[in-house]
């Protein structure tokens, strides 16, 4: 395919001012990165909103299967943030031929299916790659990231984004690791519930040409856009929806899963391929005893939204990406309260909201064993910028300055290998076991 022409006259001219401006502009800023993006669905141009709120990342091209709403969107908006056209492109491999030599990363952001595809040719020619959570579909191919990436020398960062996202940060390295706030932390809980949903629609005048999806391997515009459902393209909800949260258990624990039972199904959404329900419960062996998680996500209720939770013998920790679903420690009644307030005191928590006056009430019955109620106390850490720029900012400050990766392929296999299992647990109903092994390449 030819780069893609996306502008009138108008647009030329000041794209061609718009260069001048930019070349001006790198030669003041030695810290400019040109990037790319390959993947202008939803998830792309998330990404591609929060690149461009970072000094110095400059997009170069963009390319996207879907020329004329995709990829066209996506380049308009990149001109109207950067104030420069970033070139159009359909096939990936014409882009990375055309623009190799100019470009520092490739983000990208293909259906889970093409990441390891788009990853591994990125790097290949030298290009530093941030890559979309799930790593892939299947192991193998996400397996053949890694090893691109140690062969290359390139850095490959995975999208879970939580891993540099100041609250979890805080909450799980300084309260959890460091301060041992909750004791033993025996059991965790998580859940991403959303409502009843259609499939995924498109713009009846901007459909993609049969022959389009046929070369790039798409049976319909309903499995282009629905792709997530399809076992061809992605691994379901558990897999789109439940990574970003099963990675959580491996950070708090510092280890990797010995097994997984789970039950779920197609139950409600008959035409889709993968199982519109999951719930599953995952073991961890940790120095200090035997500890669980239970994990869920349900396609047909929204109740109860997406949080995670940490429980531990002296408090738990209640946390979401949205601060408004979960962002307190709990202290139960028996521990240490002196703790508690001299970590208020540092300001690593805040201090507990005053309890509400008791009043006179004629129901006085009330069950000796029931335990009081654990106190909460709010986290003090929040993030003012869009979810996933500080992921990226981490990427970009990896490439600049030799920054550590909060998520590098490695530890992103880790948590494919424990996700994709769930599937292979539903499908089989037997619990899978887990070898040391099985998490590395």
């Amino acid at each position: 395919m030819q780069t893609v022409a996306v502008a009138g006259a108008t647009l030329a001219t000041l794209k061609a001012r718009a260069i001048e401006n930019a070349e001006l502009s790198a030669k003041k800023n030695p810290d400019q990165l040109n990037v790319a993006l390959i993947g202008a669905g939803a998830q792309g141009q998330i990404l591609m909103e929060s690149c461009v709120r970072i000094p110095g990342i400059r997009f170069k091209a963009v390319c996207d299967i879907w020329e004329e709403y995709n990829l066209k969107k996506t380049v308009r908006s990149i001109y109207k943030y950067q104030r420069e056209m970033p070139n159009g492109y359909v096939d990936y491999k014409e882009m990375l031929a055309a623009e190799k030599d100019g470009l520092d990363a490739v983000i990208v952001a293909s259906p889970d299916w093409m990441h390891a595809e788009h990853a591994n040719a990125c790097m290949e020619l030298g290009l530093h790659v941030y890559s979309e959570k799930e790593m892939s579909n299947s192991l193998e191919k996400a397996a053949s990231m890694i090893h691109t990436a140690r062969s290359t020398g390139k850095l490959l960062q995975i999208g879970h984004q939580r891993r540099s996202n100041p609250r979890y940060l805080h909450a799980i390295e300084k309260l959890i690791h460091e301060e041992k706030l909750l004791g033993q932390v025996t059991t965790a809980t998580a859940q991403w519930n959303r409502a009843k949903a259609d499939d995924i629609s498109f713009p009846p005048k901007f459909p993609i040409p049969a022959e389009i999806l046929d070369q790039y391997g798409y049976n319909s515009m309903r499995e282009f856009r629905n792709w997530r459902w399809f076992k061809k393209y992605g691994g379901g909800a558990i897999v789109d929806l439940g990574s970003h949260q099963i990675d959580l258990f491996e950070w708090v624990w510092e280890t990797n899963p010995v097994s997984v039972i789970a039950s779920g199904g197609t139950d409600f959404y008959k035409d889709r391929e993968w199982y519109d329900n999951v719930m599953c419960i995952y073991e961890y062996e940790t120095p200090t005893g035997t500890a669980r998680a239970f994990y869920e996500t349900q396609t047909t209720t929204g109740r109860g939204g997406f949080s995670e939770a940490f429980r531990g013998t002296n408090g738990y920790l209640d946390i979401a990406e949205v601060p408004a679903q979960g962002n307190s420690v709990f202290r139960e009644a028996h521990a240490p309260e002196a703790q508690w307030d001299a970590l208020a005191a540092k300001g690593l928590i805040k201090t507990k909201p005053k309890a509400i006056k008791k009043t006179a009430t004629k129901n006085t019955a009330v069950d000796v064993r029931v335990t009081a109620a654990a106190e909460g106390w709010p986290l003090p850490v929040d993030l003012s910028k869009p979810a996933h720029q500080p992921h990226l900012e981490n990427f970009f400050n990896a490439i600049r300055y030799g920054t550590e990766l909060n998520c590098p392929g490695e530890k992103g296999y880790e948590t494919a290998v424990a996700v994709l299992a769930v599937n292979r647990a539903v499908a089989t109903n037997q619990k899978i076991h887990f070898k040391k092994s099985d998490f590395h390449v």
